[in-house]
């Protein structure tokens, strides 16, 4: 059953108004519509009806039950033939409604169907004259309500026997339902206010809350000040003594002040290479202080590649003793040049091979210059054959002063500053730093680093990440 015609009359003055309104709210009743939905049925059919009724004369309002596929809805078409005023034509009893300006009319006309349009789910509008206009409108039933044909002919009987329209008590529903929307308007107000409410006790517990995270902020910032003022004072205090200590252990070394005991000899290099290793820490945490005093300046210049790394083979040299361990630079074909600050990156991958020398026992680290997929970027692997790192530690390594537990770490002097500055510097220059590894079969830390970079930035323009 796609459409079945339940009512057709004709609207030809006031009280055909007053009948179509309450039709229209009799049959939502009956199909099972909500209360809310019936005064909304009710209101677009009769505000139609009265344009249509002062409007022209001879129009026509149709009730059908529409169903399409699982769509089921109440179908209300409001016609008219296009007269352009009413006749004489006026039953018995019953006034003419006062004449109506064509341009007030119209208005009135487009109020009623932006109306129709808000209330039902469907409003369509149909001009065949200038006069001339069908609007069919629909309101979709709920999924639950079950109406077959025998239901249908059943409402269309009851609709035949329900009494004509009187305007008394149409009005007194109006009024009944003007009281139950008040009434329910009143609720939501009083839900809105507690909401209201609410929402400004939440607001001012955020704006607490807000207080109090910049209060917070605030004293995090003068510590993190605080702690680069300490780091930097102190790696300038200890400068001068490790200096003094190391320039006169080299001297007693160097027999300047006579000949040494073996035991002598021992201790004196015990000495001096203890002030080594706190001197390269001193160095880390003056080189900490200053990028997060945003003190650090990048200087940047042309750099080869195969120069970088003939630098660094010199340098690591004799780190690399252990005879099980092959150090291999690989240097690139043809010759790759690339713009950036050399000591910087230079101190990047010797941290990395020098890692990879403390904890590989056996097999290699070989430095080399990897494809990226991005041309306007250089990545430097540095691979080795050791230890590797657990998936849930590698997060922990370029944390400062962090360090995995491992047996052969133990034997192993650091502070844990090493993976932090690298990374830091990488952001300096514009690139970052990557590590992959498993354990037990090695690590390859990566240097990704922009071809040119062609300006000089300092540590308070870019931010370490």
């Amino acid at each position: 059953m796609p459409t079945t015609r339940l009512l057709n009359f004709a609207i030809e003055g006031p009280a055909d108004v007053v009948t179509v309104r309450q039709r229209a709210r009799q049959l939502s009743v009956m199909l099972g519509f909500s209360q809310q939905e019936q005064v909304r049925i009710a209101t677009a059919v009769s505000e139609l009806a009265r344009c249509v009724c002062r409007r022209v004369y001879g129009g026509r309002a149709l009730f059908a039950f529409e169903a399409e596929g699982r769509g089921r809805s109440l179908a209300v078409t409001i016609r008219d033939n296009g007269g352009a005023e009413k006749s004489a034509n006026v039953r018995a009893g019953e006034q003419r409604p006062p004449a109506v300006d064509s341009n007030e009319s119209a208005r009135q006309l487009d109020i009623a169907i932006v109306t129709a349009q808000r209330l039902m789910d469907r409003c369509e509008v149909s001009r065949q004259s200038d006069h001339a206009l069908t609007v069919t409108m629909s309101k979709q039933l709920a999924a639950a309500q079950s109406v077959d044909q025998v239901a249908l002919a059943q409402l269309a009987e009851q609709l035949a026997q329900a009494p004509a329209a009187d305007s008394f008590v149409e009005a007194q529903q109006q009024n009944h339902e003007l009281a139950a929307a008040l009434a329910e308007l009143r609720e939501l107000q009083d839900d809105l206010l507690a909401l209201t409410r609410e929402l400004e006790d939440t607001n001012r517990g955020v704006v607490a809350l807000y207080a109090e995270i910049e209060e917070k902020a605030e004293k995090i910032r003068k510590a993190d000040e605080m702690k680069s003022r300490f780091l930097s004072n102190t790696s300038h205090e200890l400068r001068t003594p490790l200096s003094s200590i190391r320039a006169l252990t080299q001297l007693l070394l160097d027999r300047m002040d006579g000949e040494l005991s073996v035991e002598q000899e021992r201790q004196i290099m015990f000495i001096a290479s203890a002030a080594n290793d706190l001197s390269n820490l001193v160095n880390d945490l003056l080189d900490l202080a200053k990028i997060e005093a945003g003190k650090v300046n990048i200087s940047v210049a042309p750099i080869d590649v195969g120069a970088l790394f003939g630098a660094l083979r010199a340098m690591l040299r004799p780190l690399a003793q252990n005879p099980a361990i092959v150090l291999h630079f690989i240097e690139p074909e043809p010759p790759v040049d690339f713009d950036s600050d050399e000591p910087k990156v230079a101190l990047i991958l010797r941290n990395f091979v020098s890692n990879a020398l403390k904890f590989t026992e056996a097999g290699s680290v070989t430095v080399a210059l990897a494809p990226h997929p991005d041309p306007a970027m250089l990545r430097f692997d540095v691979t080795d054959t050791g230890i590797g790192i657990a998936p849930q530690h590698l997060h922990l390594i370029f944390e400062e002063f962090s360090q995995i537990e491992h047996p052969l770490q133990r034997g192993v002097k650091g502070t844990g500053l090493g993976l932090p500055l690298c990374r830091k510097f990488a952001t300096l220059l514009g690139g970052e730093v990557q590590v992959a590894s498993t354990p037990g079969a090695g690590s390859t830390f990566s240097l990704i680093l922009p071809r040119h970079l062609s300006f000089s930035v300092s540590a308070s323009e870019m931010a370490p990440a």
